[in-house]
């Protein structure tokens, strides 16, 4: 368990410096936004710049966008989820903070596409080991499970709100270049970690009582416990039933083998549900 921990902030850490070299080193420097409530404080942060007598880095900005964010999820989502992604936000605004800001390229399209692989590799290993770098997709997770549609609509939704204040702020090429960005950023996570999906696990096991518990502990979800019964052996076991996000596989599957690491656990891709599916 210790191991799995260790493993897990390392990997945080890690996905958080990819970012902000993505940021300091190409996107900042060519004045292309990125995605979530990063891309919303380097708006915000050039808006205050601009306008007002003083400057609020865009590392600072973000710490401060994700906070509310975290207390929220921190009650919605569960506790080991938002735990890593707030300190990956935090690591992230201190290498922003740390790193200079210098350009790499005059080109503004090799700036989007390099910001956007480098950036789009420290959010899907992030999101491979059960955290996230919070904000915009805790927003869209929540709304997603209020509304009942998928995450990947509030999510287009969120950024092109960020899209179109900065074509309507700062003209529409940087707008463009911005598209070019999220979408070589989206390619990359989709190769590394499908994380809009949601997974149906079916966990056969003696022991449901504890491992409902222990999930309980970790995951926000709803359980289904049936009753089963082993074709050879004729012995009584209790079959699990629980949908998750991909978000939360690592996270399950670390719980499931803590707990009972004779259990029998098949994970089905699911086309969609109807209902709620978090614990009420």
């Amino acid at each position: 368990m210790y191991v799995a921990e260790v493993k897990k902030v390392i990997v945080v850490i890690i996905g958080a410096f990819l970012n902000a070299i993505a940021m300091n080193l190409f996107l900042i420097p060519a004045d292309v936004y990125a995605s979530g409530f990063t891309g919303a404080a380097q708006l915000l942060s050039r808006l205050i710049g601009s306008y007002a007598p003083f400057n609020v880095s865009t590392g600072v900005l973000l710490f401060l966008l994700n906070v509310p964010v975290t207390i929220i999820a921190w009650k919605r989502v569960g506790k080991s989820f938002t735990m890593y992604s707030f300190l990956s936000v935090t690591l992230m605004s201190l290498f922003l903070g740390i790193i200079p800001i210098k350009h790499i390229s005059p080109d503004i399209l090799l700036n989007a596409v390099f910001g956007g692989v480098i950036a789009a590799v420290g959010v899907g290993i992030t999101l491979k080991y059960g955290a996230s770098t919070g904000g915009m997709d805790i927003i869209a997770m929540l709304l997603s499970r209020m509304k009942d549609k998928p995450v990947g609509t509030y999510f287009f939704m969120l950024n092109a709100v960020i899209i179109v204040s900065a074509g309507i702020l700062y003209g529409w090429e940087k707008a463009l270049y911005t598209l070019v960005t999220l979408y070589t950023s989206t390619r990359v996570i989709d190769a590394i970690h499908t994380r809009h999906e949601k997974l149906t696990a079916m966990i056969i096991t003696k022991r449901s009582e504890e491992l409902k518990i222990a999930i309980h502990a970790k995951l926000v979800r709803g359980i289904t416990v049936l009753p089963g019964k082993g074709a050879f052996t004729n012995e009584n076991k209790d079959v699990m039933m629980i949908v998750i996000t991909r978000y939360e596989l690592y996270d399950l599957e670390r719980t499931i083998r803590e707990v009972d690491p004779n259990a029998f656990t098949n994970i089905i891709e699911t086309a969609g549900i109807f209902g709620s599916f978090r614990k009420d």
